[in-house]
């Protein structure tokens, strides 16, 4: 019985309840104005505070610094003979003592290097042949230079010997200035009748010449004296005729002597010393020539001597580069420890290729194709993708708060360091119309716990504004680029046009359109008709950038989605 009283008691409280509800919200329906919106709808109090604007992506943690070990070894490909496993620790210990990590085939390359050297033996010599050949001809090119420009020397003095250096001037200069011109035996013979021009040989053998005919013209003198003293005594009977035919004879004897004198005297000014200055001048020009002939051969004999020196050089270049390539080649074929880390194999960043071809002993590798890499785990960072929407306020040089899944109690001091200018290529229907920016983030400092590969979530502060007006952001509404609060009243909800700023996940800032201390409503009112956004009486100032980006966004619905406001923000 007490039970049943007990229900009855509840029922009629409930219905009491629904009752006093119902007469409310009908009274509210027919009188808008006349009840305290502020009791009955959610508001916010528009407060002065700080607004933390932060970009928050996730991503994965990569060493910033890592060696890549390339395979070097030209040709079709090498076989790896071995191989480190996956994961095994480089110590620093194991750098200094050069550990080998993979040894690739080299015993084909050994052959081929046998074979290189022998030609590079028979290169060699022929090189030091050639340089031996090219020093031994520039020094007989100078011996023969020498002996030719002493020609020339010998050719002029026996010219100034025979005519005087004074008569063998104007010779000189005319077999230079005309080379073929040839001497006239007229210019010589003016040598002759001045004495005083002529000098040398020339000069002595005229003036011996000249001795002789004196000589013979005195002794045809006295002869003759004599053969007339003879011819008186003869006819006095004092002289024999044999003394009178004696000083006949010697007459006749001086004469011809004269005669022959003056004869002689004559060819040598016709012939003998005409014959002789041109043969001298003629020795003395060809000798000239002879010099330019040795000069050329010389030259030429020199320039083929560099030619083959050259070429036996470029063989034996060839030849070395050869051997020292493969001699590169064979050292390629043993890879050592660069630096310390973490042995990573080159198809493990490909999953399909990490899955269905993985590098092991016995696979054939070419030449740059990665066989390992080794992060530098002291130099840690994370690279994430930044959607387009917040792309523009990350910046290099931000500060930035880092998280890991594996370690979520422990937060890591970093930097943004690059972001790239253009966005990701789109993977065909995975990411229709989604642009991201590739983002990277230094941690600071070395963090043992942090691996490549790792997930992390980054925290970026974009901006710190102090003391600024601020509403949640979910009580902006956006209509034709203008913005729009509702306030509570003690009339009822009015609608206000504002001006925003900065914003985040929770918050926005006003710049203008509302007080501190006003209560606006979180969620649009029932009911009441919205202003056209040109009717709005409130002046509209000209919005920054970034405010005209968020307009933007927020037109595409892109920035409005929002969490619900703090359970700290004094909603009522």
């Amino acid at each position: 019985m007490a039970k049943r009283k007990s229900k009855r008691l509840w029922i009629i409280i409930l219905l009491l309840v629904v009752a006093g509800a119902a007469v409310v919200l009908s009274g509210w329906m027919r009188t808008p104005g006349s009840i305290n919106t502020g009791d009955i709808i959610s508001t916010f109090t528009v407060r002065q505070d700080d607004l933390v604007i932060t970009v928050t992506e996730s991503g994965n943690i990569k060493a910033q610094e890592s060696t890549d070990i390339m395979c070097e070894v030209e040709g079709r490909g090498v076989e790896i003979a071995s191989i480190v496993p996956e994961g095994t620790v480089i110590t620093p210990e194991d750098v200094a003592n050069s550990k080998i990590l993979c040894q690739l085939n080299a015993a084909e390359l050994q052959d081929t290097y046998n074979r290189e050297l022998i030609s590079f033996s028979t290169a060699k010599a022929s090189y030091s042949e050639a340089q031996e050949a090219y020093i031994i001809q520039k020094k007989q090119n100078e011996s023969d230079i020498a002996a030719a420009e002493l020609a020339v020397e010998f050719g002029l003095m026996d010219l100034q010997n025979y005519l005087g250096e004074s008569a063998s001037q104007p010779l000189v200069e005319q077999v230079t200035r005309e080379p073929n011109a040839p001497i006239e035996t007229a210019v010589l013979l003016e040598l002759l009748e001045d004495p005083n021009s002529l000098g040398g040989e020339a000069s002595q053998m005229l003036k011996q010449y000249q001795n002789d005919i004196l000589l013979a013209e005195g002794q045809l003198e006295k002869a003759t004296d004599v053969l007339t003293g003879t011819q008186k005594l003869h006819d006095a009977n004092y002289a024999s005729d044999l003394d009178l035919k004696s000083a006949q004879l010697d007459v006749d004897r001086f004469r011809i002597q004269q005669e022959s004198s003056s004869e002689a005297l004559r060819l040598y000014k016709l012939y003998s010393f005409p014959k002789q200055t041109k043969q001298l001048v003629s020795d003395y020009h060809e000798a000239q020539r002879e010099l330019e002939r040795t000069i050329a051969q010389t030259r030429s004999q020199l320039a083929q001597a560099q030619a083959k020196l050259e070429s036996t050089e470029a063989s034996f270049n060839l030849q070395k580069s050869h051997v020292d390539k493969l001699e590169r080649q064979i050292a390629a074929c043993t890879i050592r420890a660069p630096s310390p880390g973490i042995i990573v194999y080159g198809s493990s960043a490909d999953w399909y290729q990490r899955r269905e071809d993985p590098i092991e002993v016995g696979d054939m590798v070419r030449r740059g194709q990665k066989i390992f890499t080794i992060p530098n785990s002291n130099v840690m960072g994370v690279e994430l993708r930044v959607h387009e929407s917040s792309v523009n306020k990350v910046m290099p040089g931000q500060d930035a708060t880092v998280t890991v899944e594996a370690h979520p109690d422990m937060a890591f001091q970093a930097k943004v360091v690059k972001v790239a200018p253009l966005p990701d290529p789109q993977h065909g229907w995975l990411d229709p119309g989604v642009k991201v920016y590739t983002t990277y983030v230094v941690i600071q400092g070395s963090h043992d716990v942090l691996k490549p590969g790792m997930s992390a979530k980054v925290e970026i502060l974009v901006e710190q504004l102090d003391n600024v007006k601020i509403v949640p952001v979910q009580v902006v509404e956006n209509r034709a680029g203008k913005k729009f609060c509702y306030v509570a009243t003690e009339t009822g909800p009015k609608e206000r046009e504002v001006r925003t700023g900065e914003f985040n996940n929770t918050f926005v800032e006003i710049i203008s359109g509302l007080e501190v201390g006003e209560k606006v409503l979180l969620s649009p009112p029932q009911g009441i008709e919205r202003r056209d956004a040109s009717e709005s009486k409130q002046p509209q100032k000209p919005a920054s950038q970034e405010t005209q980006q968020q307009d933007s966004a927020e037109e595409d619905g892109e920035s409005l989605e929002e969490p619900e406001p703090d359970t700290d923000t004094s909603a009522t």
